[in-house]
């Protein structure tokens, strides 16, 4: 919880004034039950009606400072935790994009939206009933306690008993759910979890009819969240019975002795009543009490799940960035293994290749055979566990990496739109870039063809995840998007699988005309695509088992020359593309 302490540095008078005016209104309603016993006996006693009317006229003028004390507090508890929640969601955004690809996998993508909407939401919550409960319930508890005191020693000695009673009724109910509530925080994750992979691949559940599966696994988690919080219920609902029973009885023991007592001329029926208003005062104080530890206990195990996500470094930056040396390969592998966080075995072990400007660098290999680890390591989303990864002539873990990631152009294997106009999908790599230079990478990228026909062509709206769109169409505007401000490194990750022969031939020939100076790494599983490619690496289980030229590979690399039969016989013995 200290770690977001400093999120609430711009609102410390409303953390100072909020308290204050929560305790002013707490003395004046500890008042109340004092002007009761003068009114009953002064007032009552003696037919005053003057004196009842005036006291009462009191007891109204207390009320309505009491409420407005309370109404300040509440809106300057409001102002602090709503403030404080905003600038506390904001510096998690921004903290959550500078983590390295190993930060966020190392808490999952559905952990992190779950802590970073949920989770602030209950951190706001326990600020807000801070100031406004946080000191008004202890001091109702000892302010009550010690104007009974004032009012008759032996007789407060009944709140002596009952205190401690109800106490312990809310230290063991409090002992018992706690734990219960942290349990239900963390199941809400595996809820999350299940809702986002479900509505990501909502067409692959529908494809294998896997509708009811997917239901009853989502059932049964929410059910856990359920069952959880049933029990925390059951276990609560025993507390404000049992408080009141408790109180009642200590009332009961109020009546009886202060009976005896006003009997014997120790005490008047004005301070009976206002014992018994005190006592009603402390149980619930003590009840409010119970139920801000809960909020409470909720709200730190909430910061510590937000913590956990500060504590993981951003992304390492170094502070260079390298001259231009055209006698340099573009791109440099030297000896690169490299091993995700918490997995055991290397999914890339001793890769080592070039690639020179203007040249094509193809990756081919079954699925899971690092192809797509490879093509992360060179914008430095992943650092390499050994060797060495180069751009330019400069390792990436020197380089500056927002000048290295506006020198590549990626397009990611699952291909992604933002909700807006296609300007304002194209534009990412360069904001400043023309209509000119976007129709230039849209006719690159074999997409001007459907984009000059839609309405308003460039501002067109794009719906959120570009649904408005086919995935052939998705895959040329990624592609558009990358080419925009010509990089010096394409890197295409399987970018062209929803692309037909015909298509994925036009866009290599545009490719090698419009963007002559571009080094282009293809991750593909077609061969055809890699016949002009000056280097193909082929990746088996991690492993380059084979680097060269397409002739090269079809006579001396077994993994690739079988890739390339089997592909051939597919489409009927035909020649190359």
């Amino acid at each position: 919880m200290k770690r977001l302490l400093i999120y609430l540095r711009n609102y410390r008078k409303e953390l100072i004034l909020g308290p204050f005016f929560k305790l002013l209104e707490a003395v004046f309603e500890l008042l109340v039950p004092i002007v009761m016993a003068k009114i009953i006996d002064k007032g009552v006693a003696n037919n005053d009606n003057g004196y009842i009317l005036r006291m009462s006229g009191l007891i109204v003028i207390l009320g309505i400072c009491g409420l407005g004390f309370a109404l300040t507090c509440q809106y300057l508890a409001a102002k602090c935790a709503y403030g404080f929640g905003t600038e506390l969601r904001e510096a998690l955004n921004k903290h959550i994009n500078s983590l390295s690809y190993t930060g966020i996998d190392r808490i999952g993508a559905a952990s992190l939206v779950n802590r970073l909407t949920n989770d602030t939401n209950t951190v706001q919550n326990g600020v807000n009933m801070f100031i406004r409960l946080a000191v008004r319930a202890p001091f109702l508890v000892i302010g009550a306690a010690a104007m009974a005191v004032m009012i008759d020693v032996r007789l407060s000695l009944v709140f002596f008993v009952v205190a401690p009673l109800i106490s312990a009724i809310i230290f063991i109910v409090m002992r018992r759910t706690i734990p219960m509530y942290r349990k239900a925080q963390q199941k809400l994750d595996r809820a999350a979890m299940l809702t986002r992979e479900d509505i990501d691949g909502a067409r692959v559940i529908r494809a294998f009819s896997r509708q009811q599966e997917e239901t009853d696994e989502f059932r049964g988690a929410v059910d856990e969240i359920a069952d959880c919080s049933i029990a925390v219920g059951r276990l609560s609902a025993i507390l404000n019975p049992a408080a009141f029973a408790v109180m009642n009885l200590g009332i009961v023991a109020i009546v009886w002795f202060g009976g005896v007592r006003i009997d014997s001329g120790a005490l008047t029926q004005g301070e009976l009543t206002a014992f018994t208003n005190y006592m009603t005062q402390i149980l619930l104080a003590l009840v409010v009490l119970a139920n801000l530890i809960v909020t409470f206990t909720k709200a730190f195990a909430a910061a510590s799940r937000v913590s956990e996500v500060f504590e993981i470094l951003p992304e390492e930056s170094g502070d260079l960035v390298p001259e231009e040396r055209p006698d340099v390969p573009v791109i440099e592998f030297r000896g690169v293994s490299f091993t995700y966080e918490g997995a055991g075995d290397s999914l890339l072990r001793n890769v080592s290749f070039s690639l020179g400007r203007g040249q094509t660098l193809g990756v081919i290999g079954g699925t899971g055979s690092g192809k797509s680890t490879l093509a992360s390591l060179i914008p430095g989303f992943y650092r390499p566990t050994e060797g060495e990864v180069l751009v330019k002539g400069l390792s990436t873990v020197e380089w500056r990496l927002n000048c290295l990631r506006r020198t590549i152009g990626y397009v990611p294997q699952k291909a992604v739109l933002f909700s807006g106009t296609v300007r304002d999908n194209l534009t990412w790599r360069k904001a400043d870039a023309t209509d000119a230079e976007l129709i230039a990478a849209l006719k690159t990228a074999q997409a001007w063809d459907f984009v000059s026909k839609l309405p308003g062509k460039l501002d067109y709206n794009v719906s959120q995840g570009g649904r408005n769109f086919s995935g052939g169409q998705r895959q040329r505007l990624c592609i558009a998007r990358a080419l925009v401000g010509k990089p010096d490194i394409l890197i295409l990750d399987d970018s062209t699988s929803a692309l037909d022969y015909a298509t994925d031939l036009a866009f290599r020939r545009a490719l090698k005309t419009d963007m002559k100076d571009t080094a282009v790494v293809m991750i593909t599983q077609r061969t055809t695509s890699l016949t002009d490619a000056a280097v193909i690496v082929v990746m088996e289980d991690g492993e380059a088992v084979g680097i060269g030229t397409h002739s090269e590979l079809v006579g001396n690399c077994n993994v690739y020359s079988e890739i390339y039969r089997s592909q051939m016989n597919e489409r009927g013995g035909s020649g190359n593309a």
